[in-house]
């Protein structure tokens, strides 16, 4: 924002003198009247859900090293930069190497979407927690909750 803006922005401010005071009742749902972010539990859950649809599927078919499998354990991959480094060709060791870099990206990014899912449904079940206390909290109280009673919970 630019100065003057700022400026027009205090005087315009300033020139309307009507205020409103809303205790009783938050803005619907999904509004961005004051602009703050809001996330709707739904949503943790649905990006936690995401996250470990991925988390599976990755799994399942990223495997290079774990691909076409054989009796002594090696993915046909390895076997195949077994068979060239058996010959001699350089290429087999530079295709080892690549199915150990990608194994070990596939496992940091399976890592993080475990951590995303793990987060995002602790999240939902913590805030579903915290909101039931509150509610329970105010609805012990008799009349409207006091100012410095909702302040605690802006901390």
């Amino acid at each position: 924002m630019a100065w003057d803006e700022w400026e027009r922005a205090k005087t315009a401010a300033r020139d309307d003198r009507e205020v409103t005071t809303r205790l009783n009742q938050a803005p619907a749902a999904g509004s961005a009247e004051d602009g703050d972010l809001v996330v709707n539990q739904d949503d943790l859950g649905a990006v936690g859900h995401e996250a470990a649809i991925l988390h599976g599927e990755l799994k399942k078919r990223a495997d290079i090293a774990g691909a076409g499998i054989d009796q002594n354990g090696a993915g046909s991959t390895m076997r195949a930069a077994a068979a060239l480094k058996s010959r001699n060709l350089a290429l087999g060791a530079e295709l080892e190497l690549t199915v150990e870099v990608w194994t070990s990206q596939v496992k940091y990014v399976l890592q993080a979407c475990a951590h995303i899912s793990n987060h995002l449904d602790y999240s939902k079940k913590l805030h579903a927690q915290e909101d039931a206390r509150i509610a329970a909290e105010l609805k012990g109280r008799t009349g409207p909750p006091s100012v410095s009673a909702l302040n605690d919970y802006f901390k």
